[in-house]
Parts: structure tokens; C-alpha cells; sequence
């Protein structure tokens, strides 16, 4: 059968469309249009009562410019994560943006962010277009996902003031690094190395009845968008003796 040059022609134009669908679909380094506001009866930068369960670190991490997120917050699993998120006002955006990190969850007026309002106010190309954001209230924004980074600081486990040694330990990792989520915890046991899944009580903390006695080894297991997992083992043990409100440093960073 020979095909017109119509027919081939439609036939090729049919298929460079269902790529470049298939390309937006899994492009994740593409920006997504949407709009943002920003905590408007707080301080310059985040809060410390966010849902994550960050505490007073979910105010100042990242430098404070940090945001609740409504769908992204994802029942917890987004906390930590990083964006890039720009407005789109010529007029007052520059073409950086600011990057944060999730540390809440909420949303107002058909937002995905609610940024501090220093973050907010990054947004813009100079201090005075800071100020006129700032009385838009909410901006149209474009954003996407990015990797997190700390230079010099590891992943670090945070006791809760909740946990009961040694029948309650509930715990929150800091400094969450790279482009993808703990989606899974669980502790081993350092001598006969059995271990026990966690479960995430709420935001980023991770939770467990009757922990396993002595010192016990971290495992967290990291998710990407690409099904790829991978589970990550610190090089430091939460000692025996833990106590709530200590700050233990893993010993290890997740690069991109």
C-alpha cells in the first residue's frame, strides 16, 4: 500500500505530538503554572508550628525561606522538599526566584505556597518591587521541583519532646538533601540487626512503640519520581541512652 504525502504527513505530525506529550509528562525540571501568597500574620520567615513537625528549625532552615504547600504537602511525604518558584510579573519577578523548602501544610485562594514573607518578597527584581508584591498578596507563580542541598551539614534526627525513653521514641530528620522523599524509616538493631518499620505519625515524624533495645542504626529509604528507590544507612547509631530533645548527626549527606 503507498501512502499520499498527506497521509505520511499526518502520520509524523501524530507522532511528534504523543512524544512531546509524553515528554511533558515526564519532564521534571519543567515548571508548572500556579499562584502563591504568603503568611501574613507572621515574621519575616517561616513559622514554627508547621505541620511537618519541624518545630522552631522549620522557621529558620534554608535561611527561612520556606512555604506551606497544599497537594504537595502530600499527607507529609513532600516535607523537606525543595522548590524553585518564580511570579511571573515582569513588571515586579525577576527570573531566579527563591528557593524553599516545605516545612507546613495550608493553602489560600487556590494556592499551592504559602511563603514566608521573606521568601515572598525574594521573589522580586528589587527591595521596592519586594513592597509591591507584598500588597498583591497573591502573585501567579511557576515553579518545579530542585534538589536540596546543605553544604557542610548531614542528615540529622532530632528527637521529639514527645518520646518516653525507653516505650516512645518519635523523631524528625533534618536536612533532607537531594531531589527525593523518605518514604520509609526503620531501626536495626546493632547486634542481631533486626529491624522495625516505622510509622510516619504525622508531616516528618516518624514514630514507634517498645524501640528496639541499645543502640540502634537508622535506615531511610529515598524515592524518586523514576520508581528508583534506594535505601540509605547512616554512619552514626542513636545511642542507647537517647533522651527527647537531643540532635543527633547521621554522619551522612544524600547528593544528587
Amino acid at each position: 500500500m503507498v501512502l499520499s504525502l498527506h497521509s505520511l504527513l499526518f502520520i509524523f505530525a501524530s507522532l511528534l505530538f504523543t512524544q512531546i506529550l509524553a515528554d511533558a509528562a515526564t519532564c521534571s525540571d519543567c515548571f508548572i503554572n500556579s499562584r502563591a501568597a504568603y503568611y501574613q500574620n507572621s515574621d519575616e520567615q517561616g513559622t514554627e508550628t508547621g505541620r511537618c513537625g519541624f518545630g522552631s528549625f522549620g522557621a529558620t532552615i534554608n535561611g527561612g525561606d520556606v512555604s506551606a504547600a497544599s497537594d504537595l504537602y502530600r499527607d507529609g511525604v513532600g516535607c523537606g522538599a525543595c522548590y524553585q518558584v518564580r511570579c511571573t510579573n515582569s513588571k515586579y519577578c525577576s527570573d531566579k526566584g527563591v528557593t524553599i523548602v516545605i516545612t507546613d501544610h495550608g493553602s489560600s485562594d487556590r494556592t499551592d505556597f504559602i511563603l514566608s514573607k521573606q521568601a515572598f518578597g525574594r521573589m522580586a527584581q528589587t527591595t521596592d518591587a519586594a513592597a509591591s508584591l507584598l500588597s498583591l498578596g497573591v502573585v501567579d507563580i511557576e515553579y518545579r521541583r530542585v534538589s536540596c542541598s546543605y553544604p557542610g551539614k548531614n542528615i540529622t534526627i532530632k528527637i521529639d519532646e514527645n518520646s518516653n525513653y525507653p516505650h516512645y521514641l518519635a523523631f524528625v530528620l533534618w536536612y533532607q538533601q537531594g531531589k527525593t522523599d523518605i518514604t520509609a524509616v526503620q531501626l536495626c538493631e546493632t547486634q542481631n540487626f533486626v529491624c522495625k518499620l516505622l510509622d510516619r505519625s504525622h508531616g516528618a515524624v516518624w514514630t514507634t512503640t517498645s524501640p528496639p533495645s541499645g543502640p540502634v542504626s537508622l535506615r531511610m529509604l529515598f524515592s524518586g519520581n523514576d520508581e528508583d528507590q534506594k535505601w540509605v544507612v547512616p554512619l552514626n547509631n542513636i545511642p542507647q541512652d537517647w533522651k527527647a530533645g537531643d540532635v543527633y548527626d547521621s554522619g551522612v549527606q544524600v547528593n544528587p
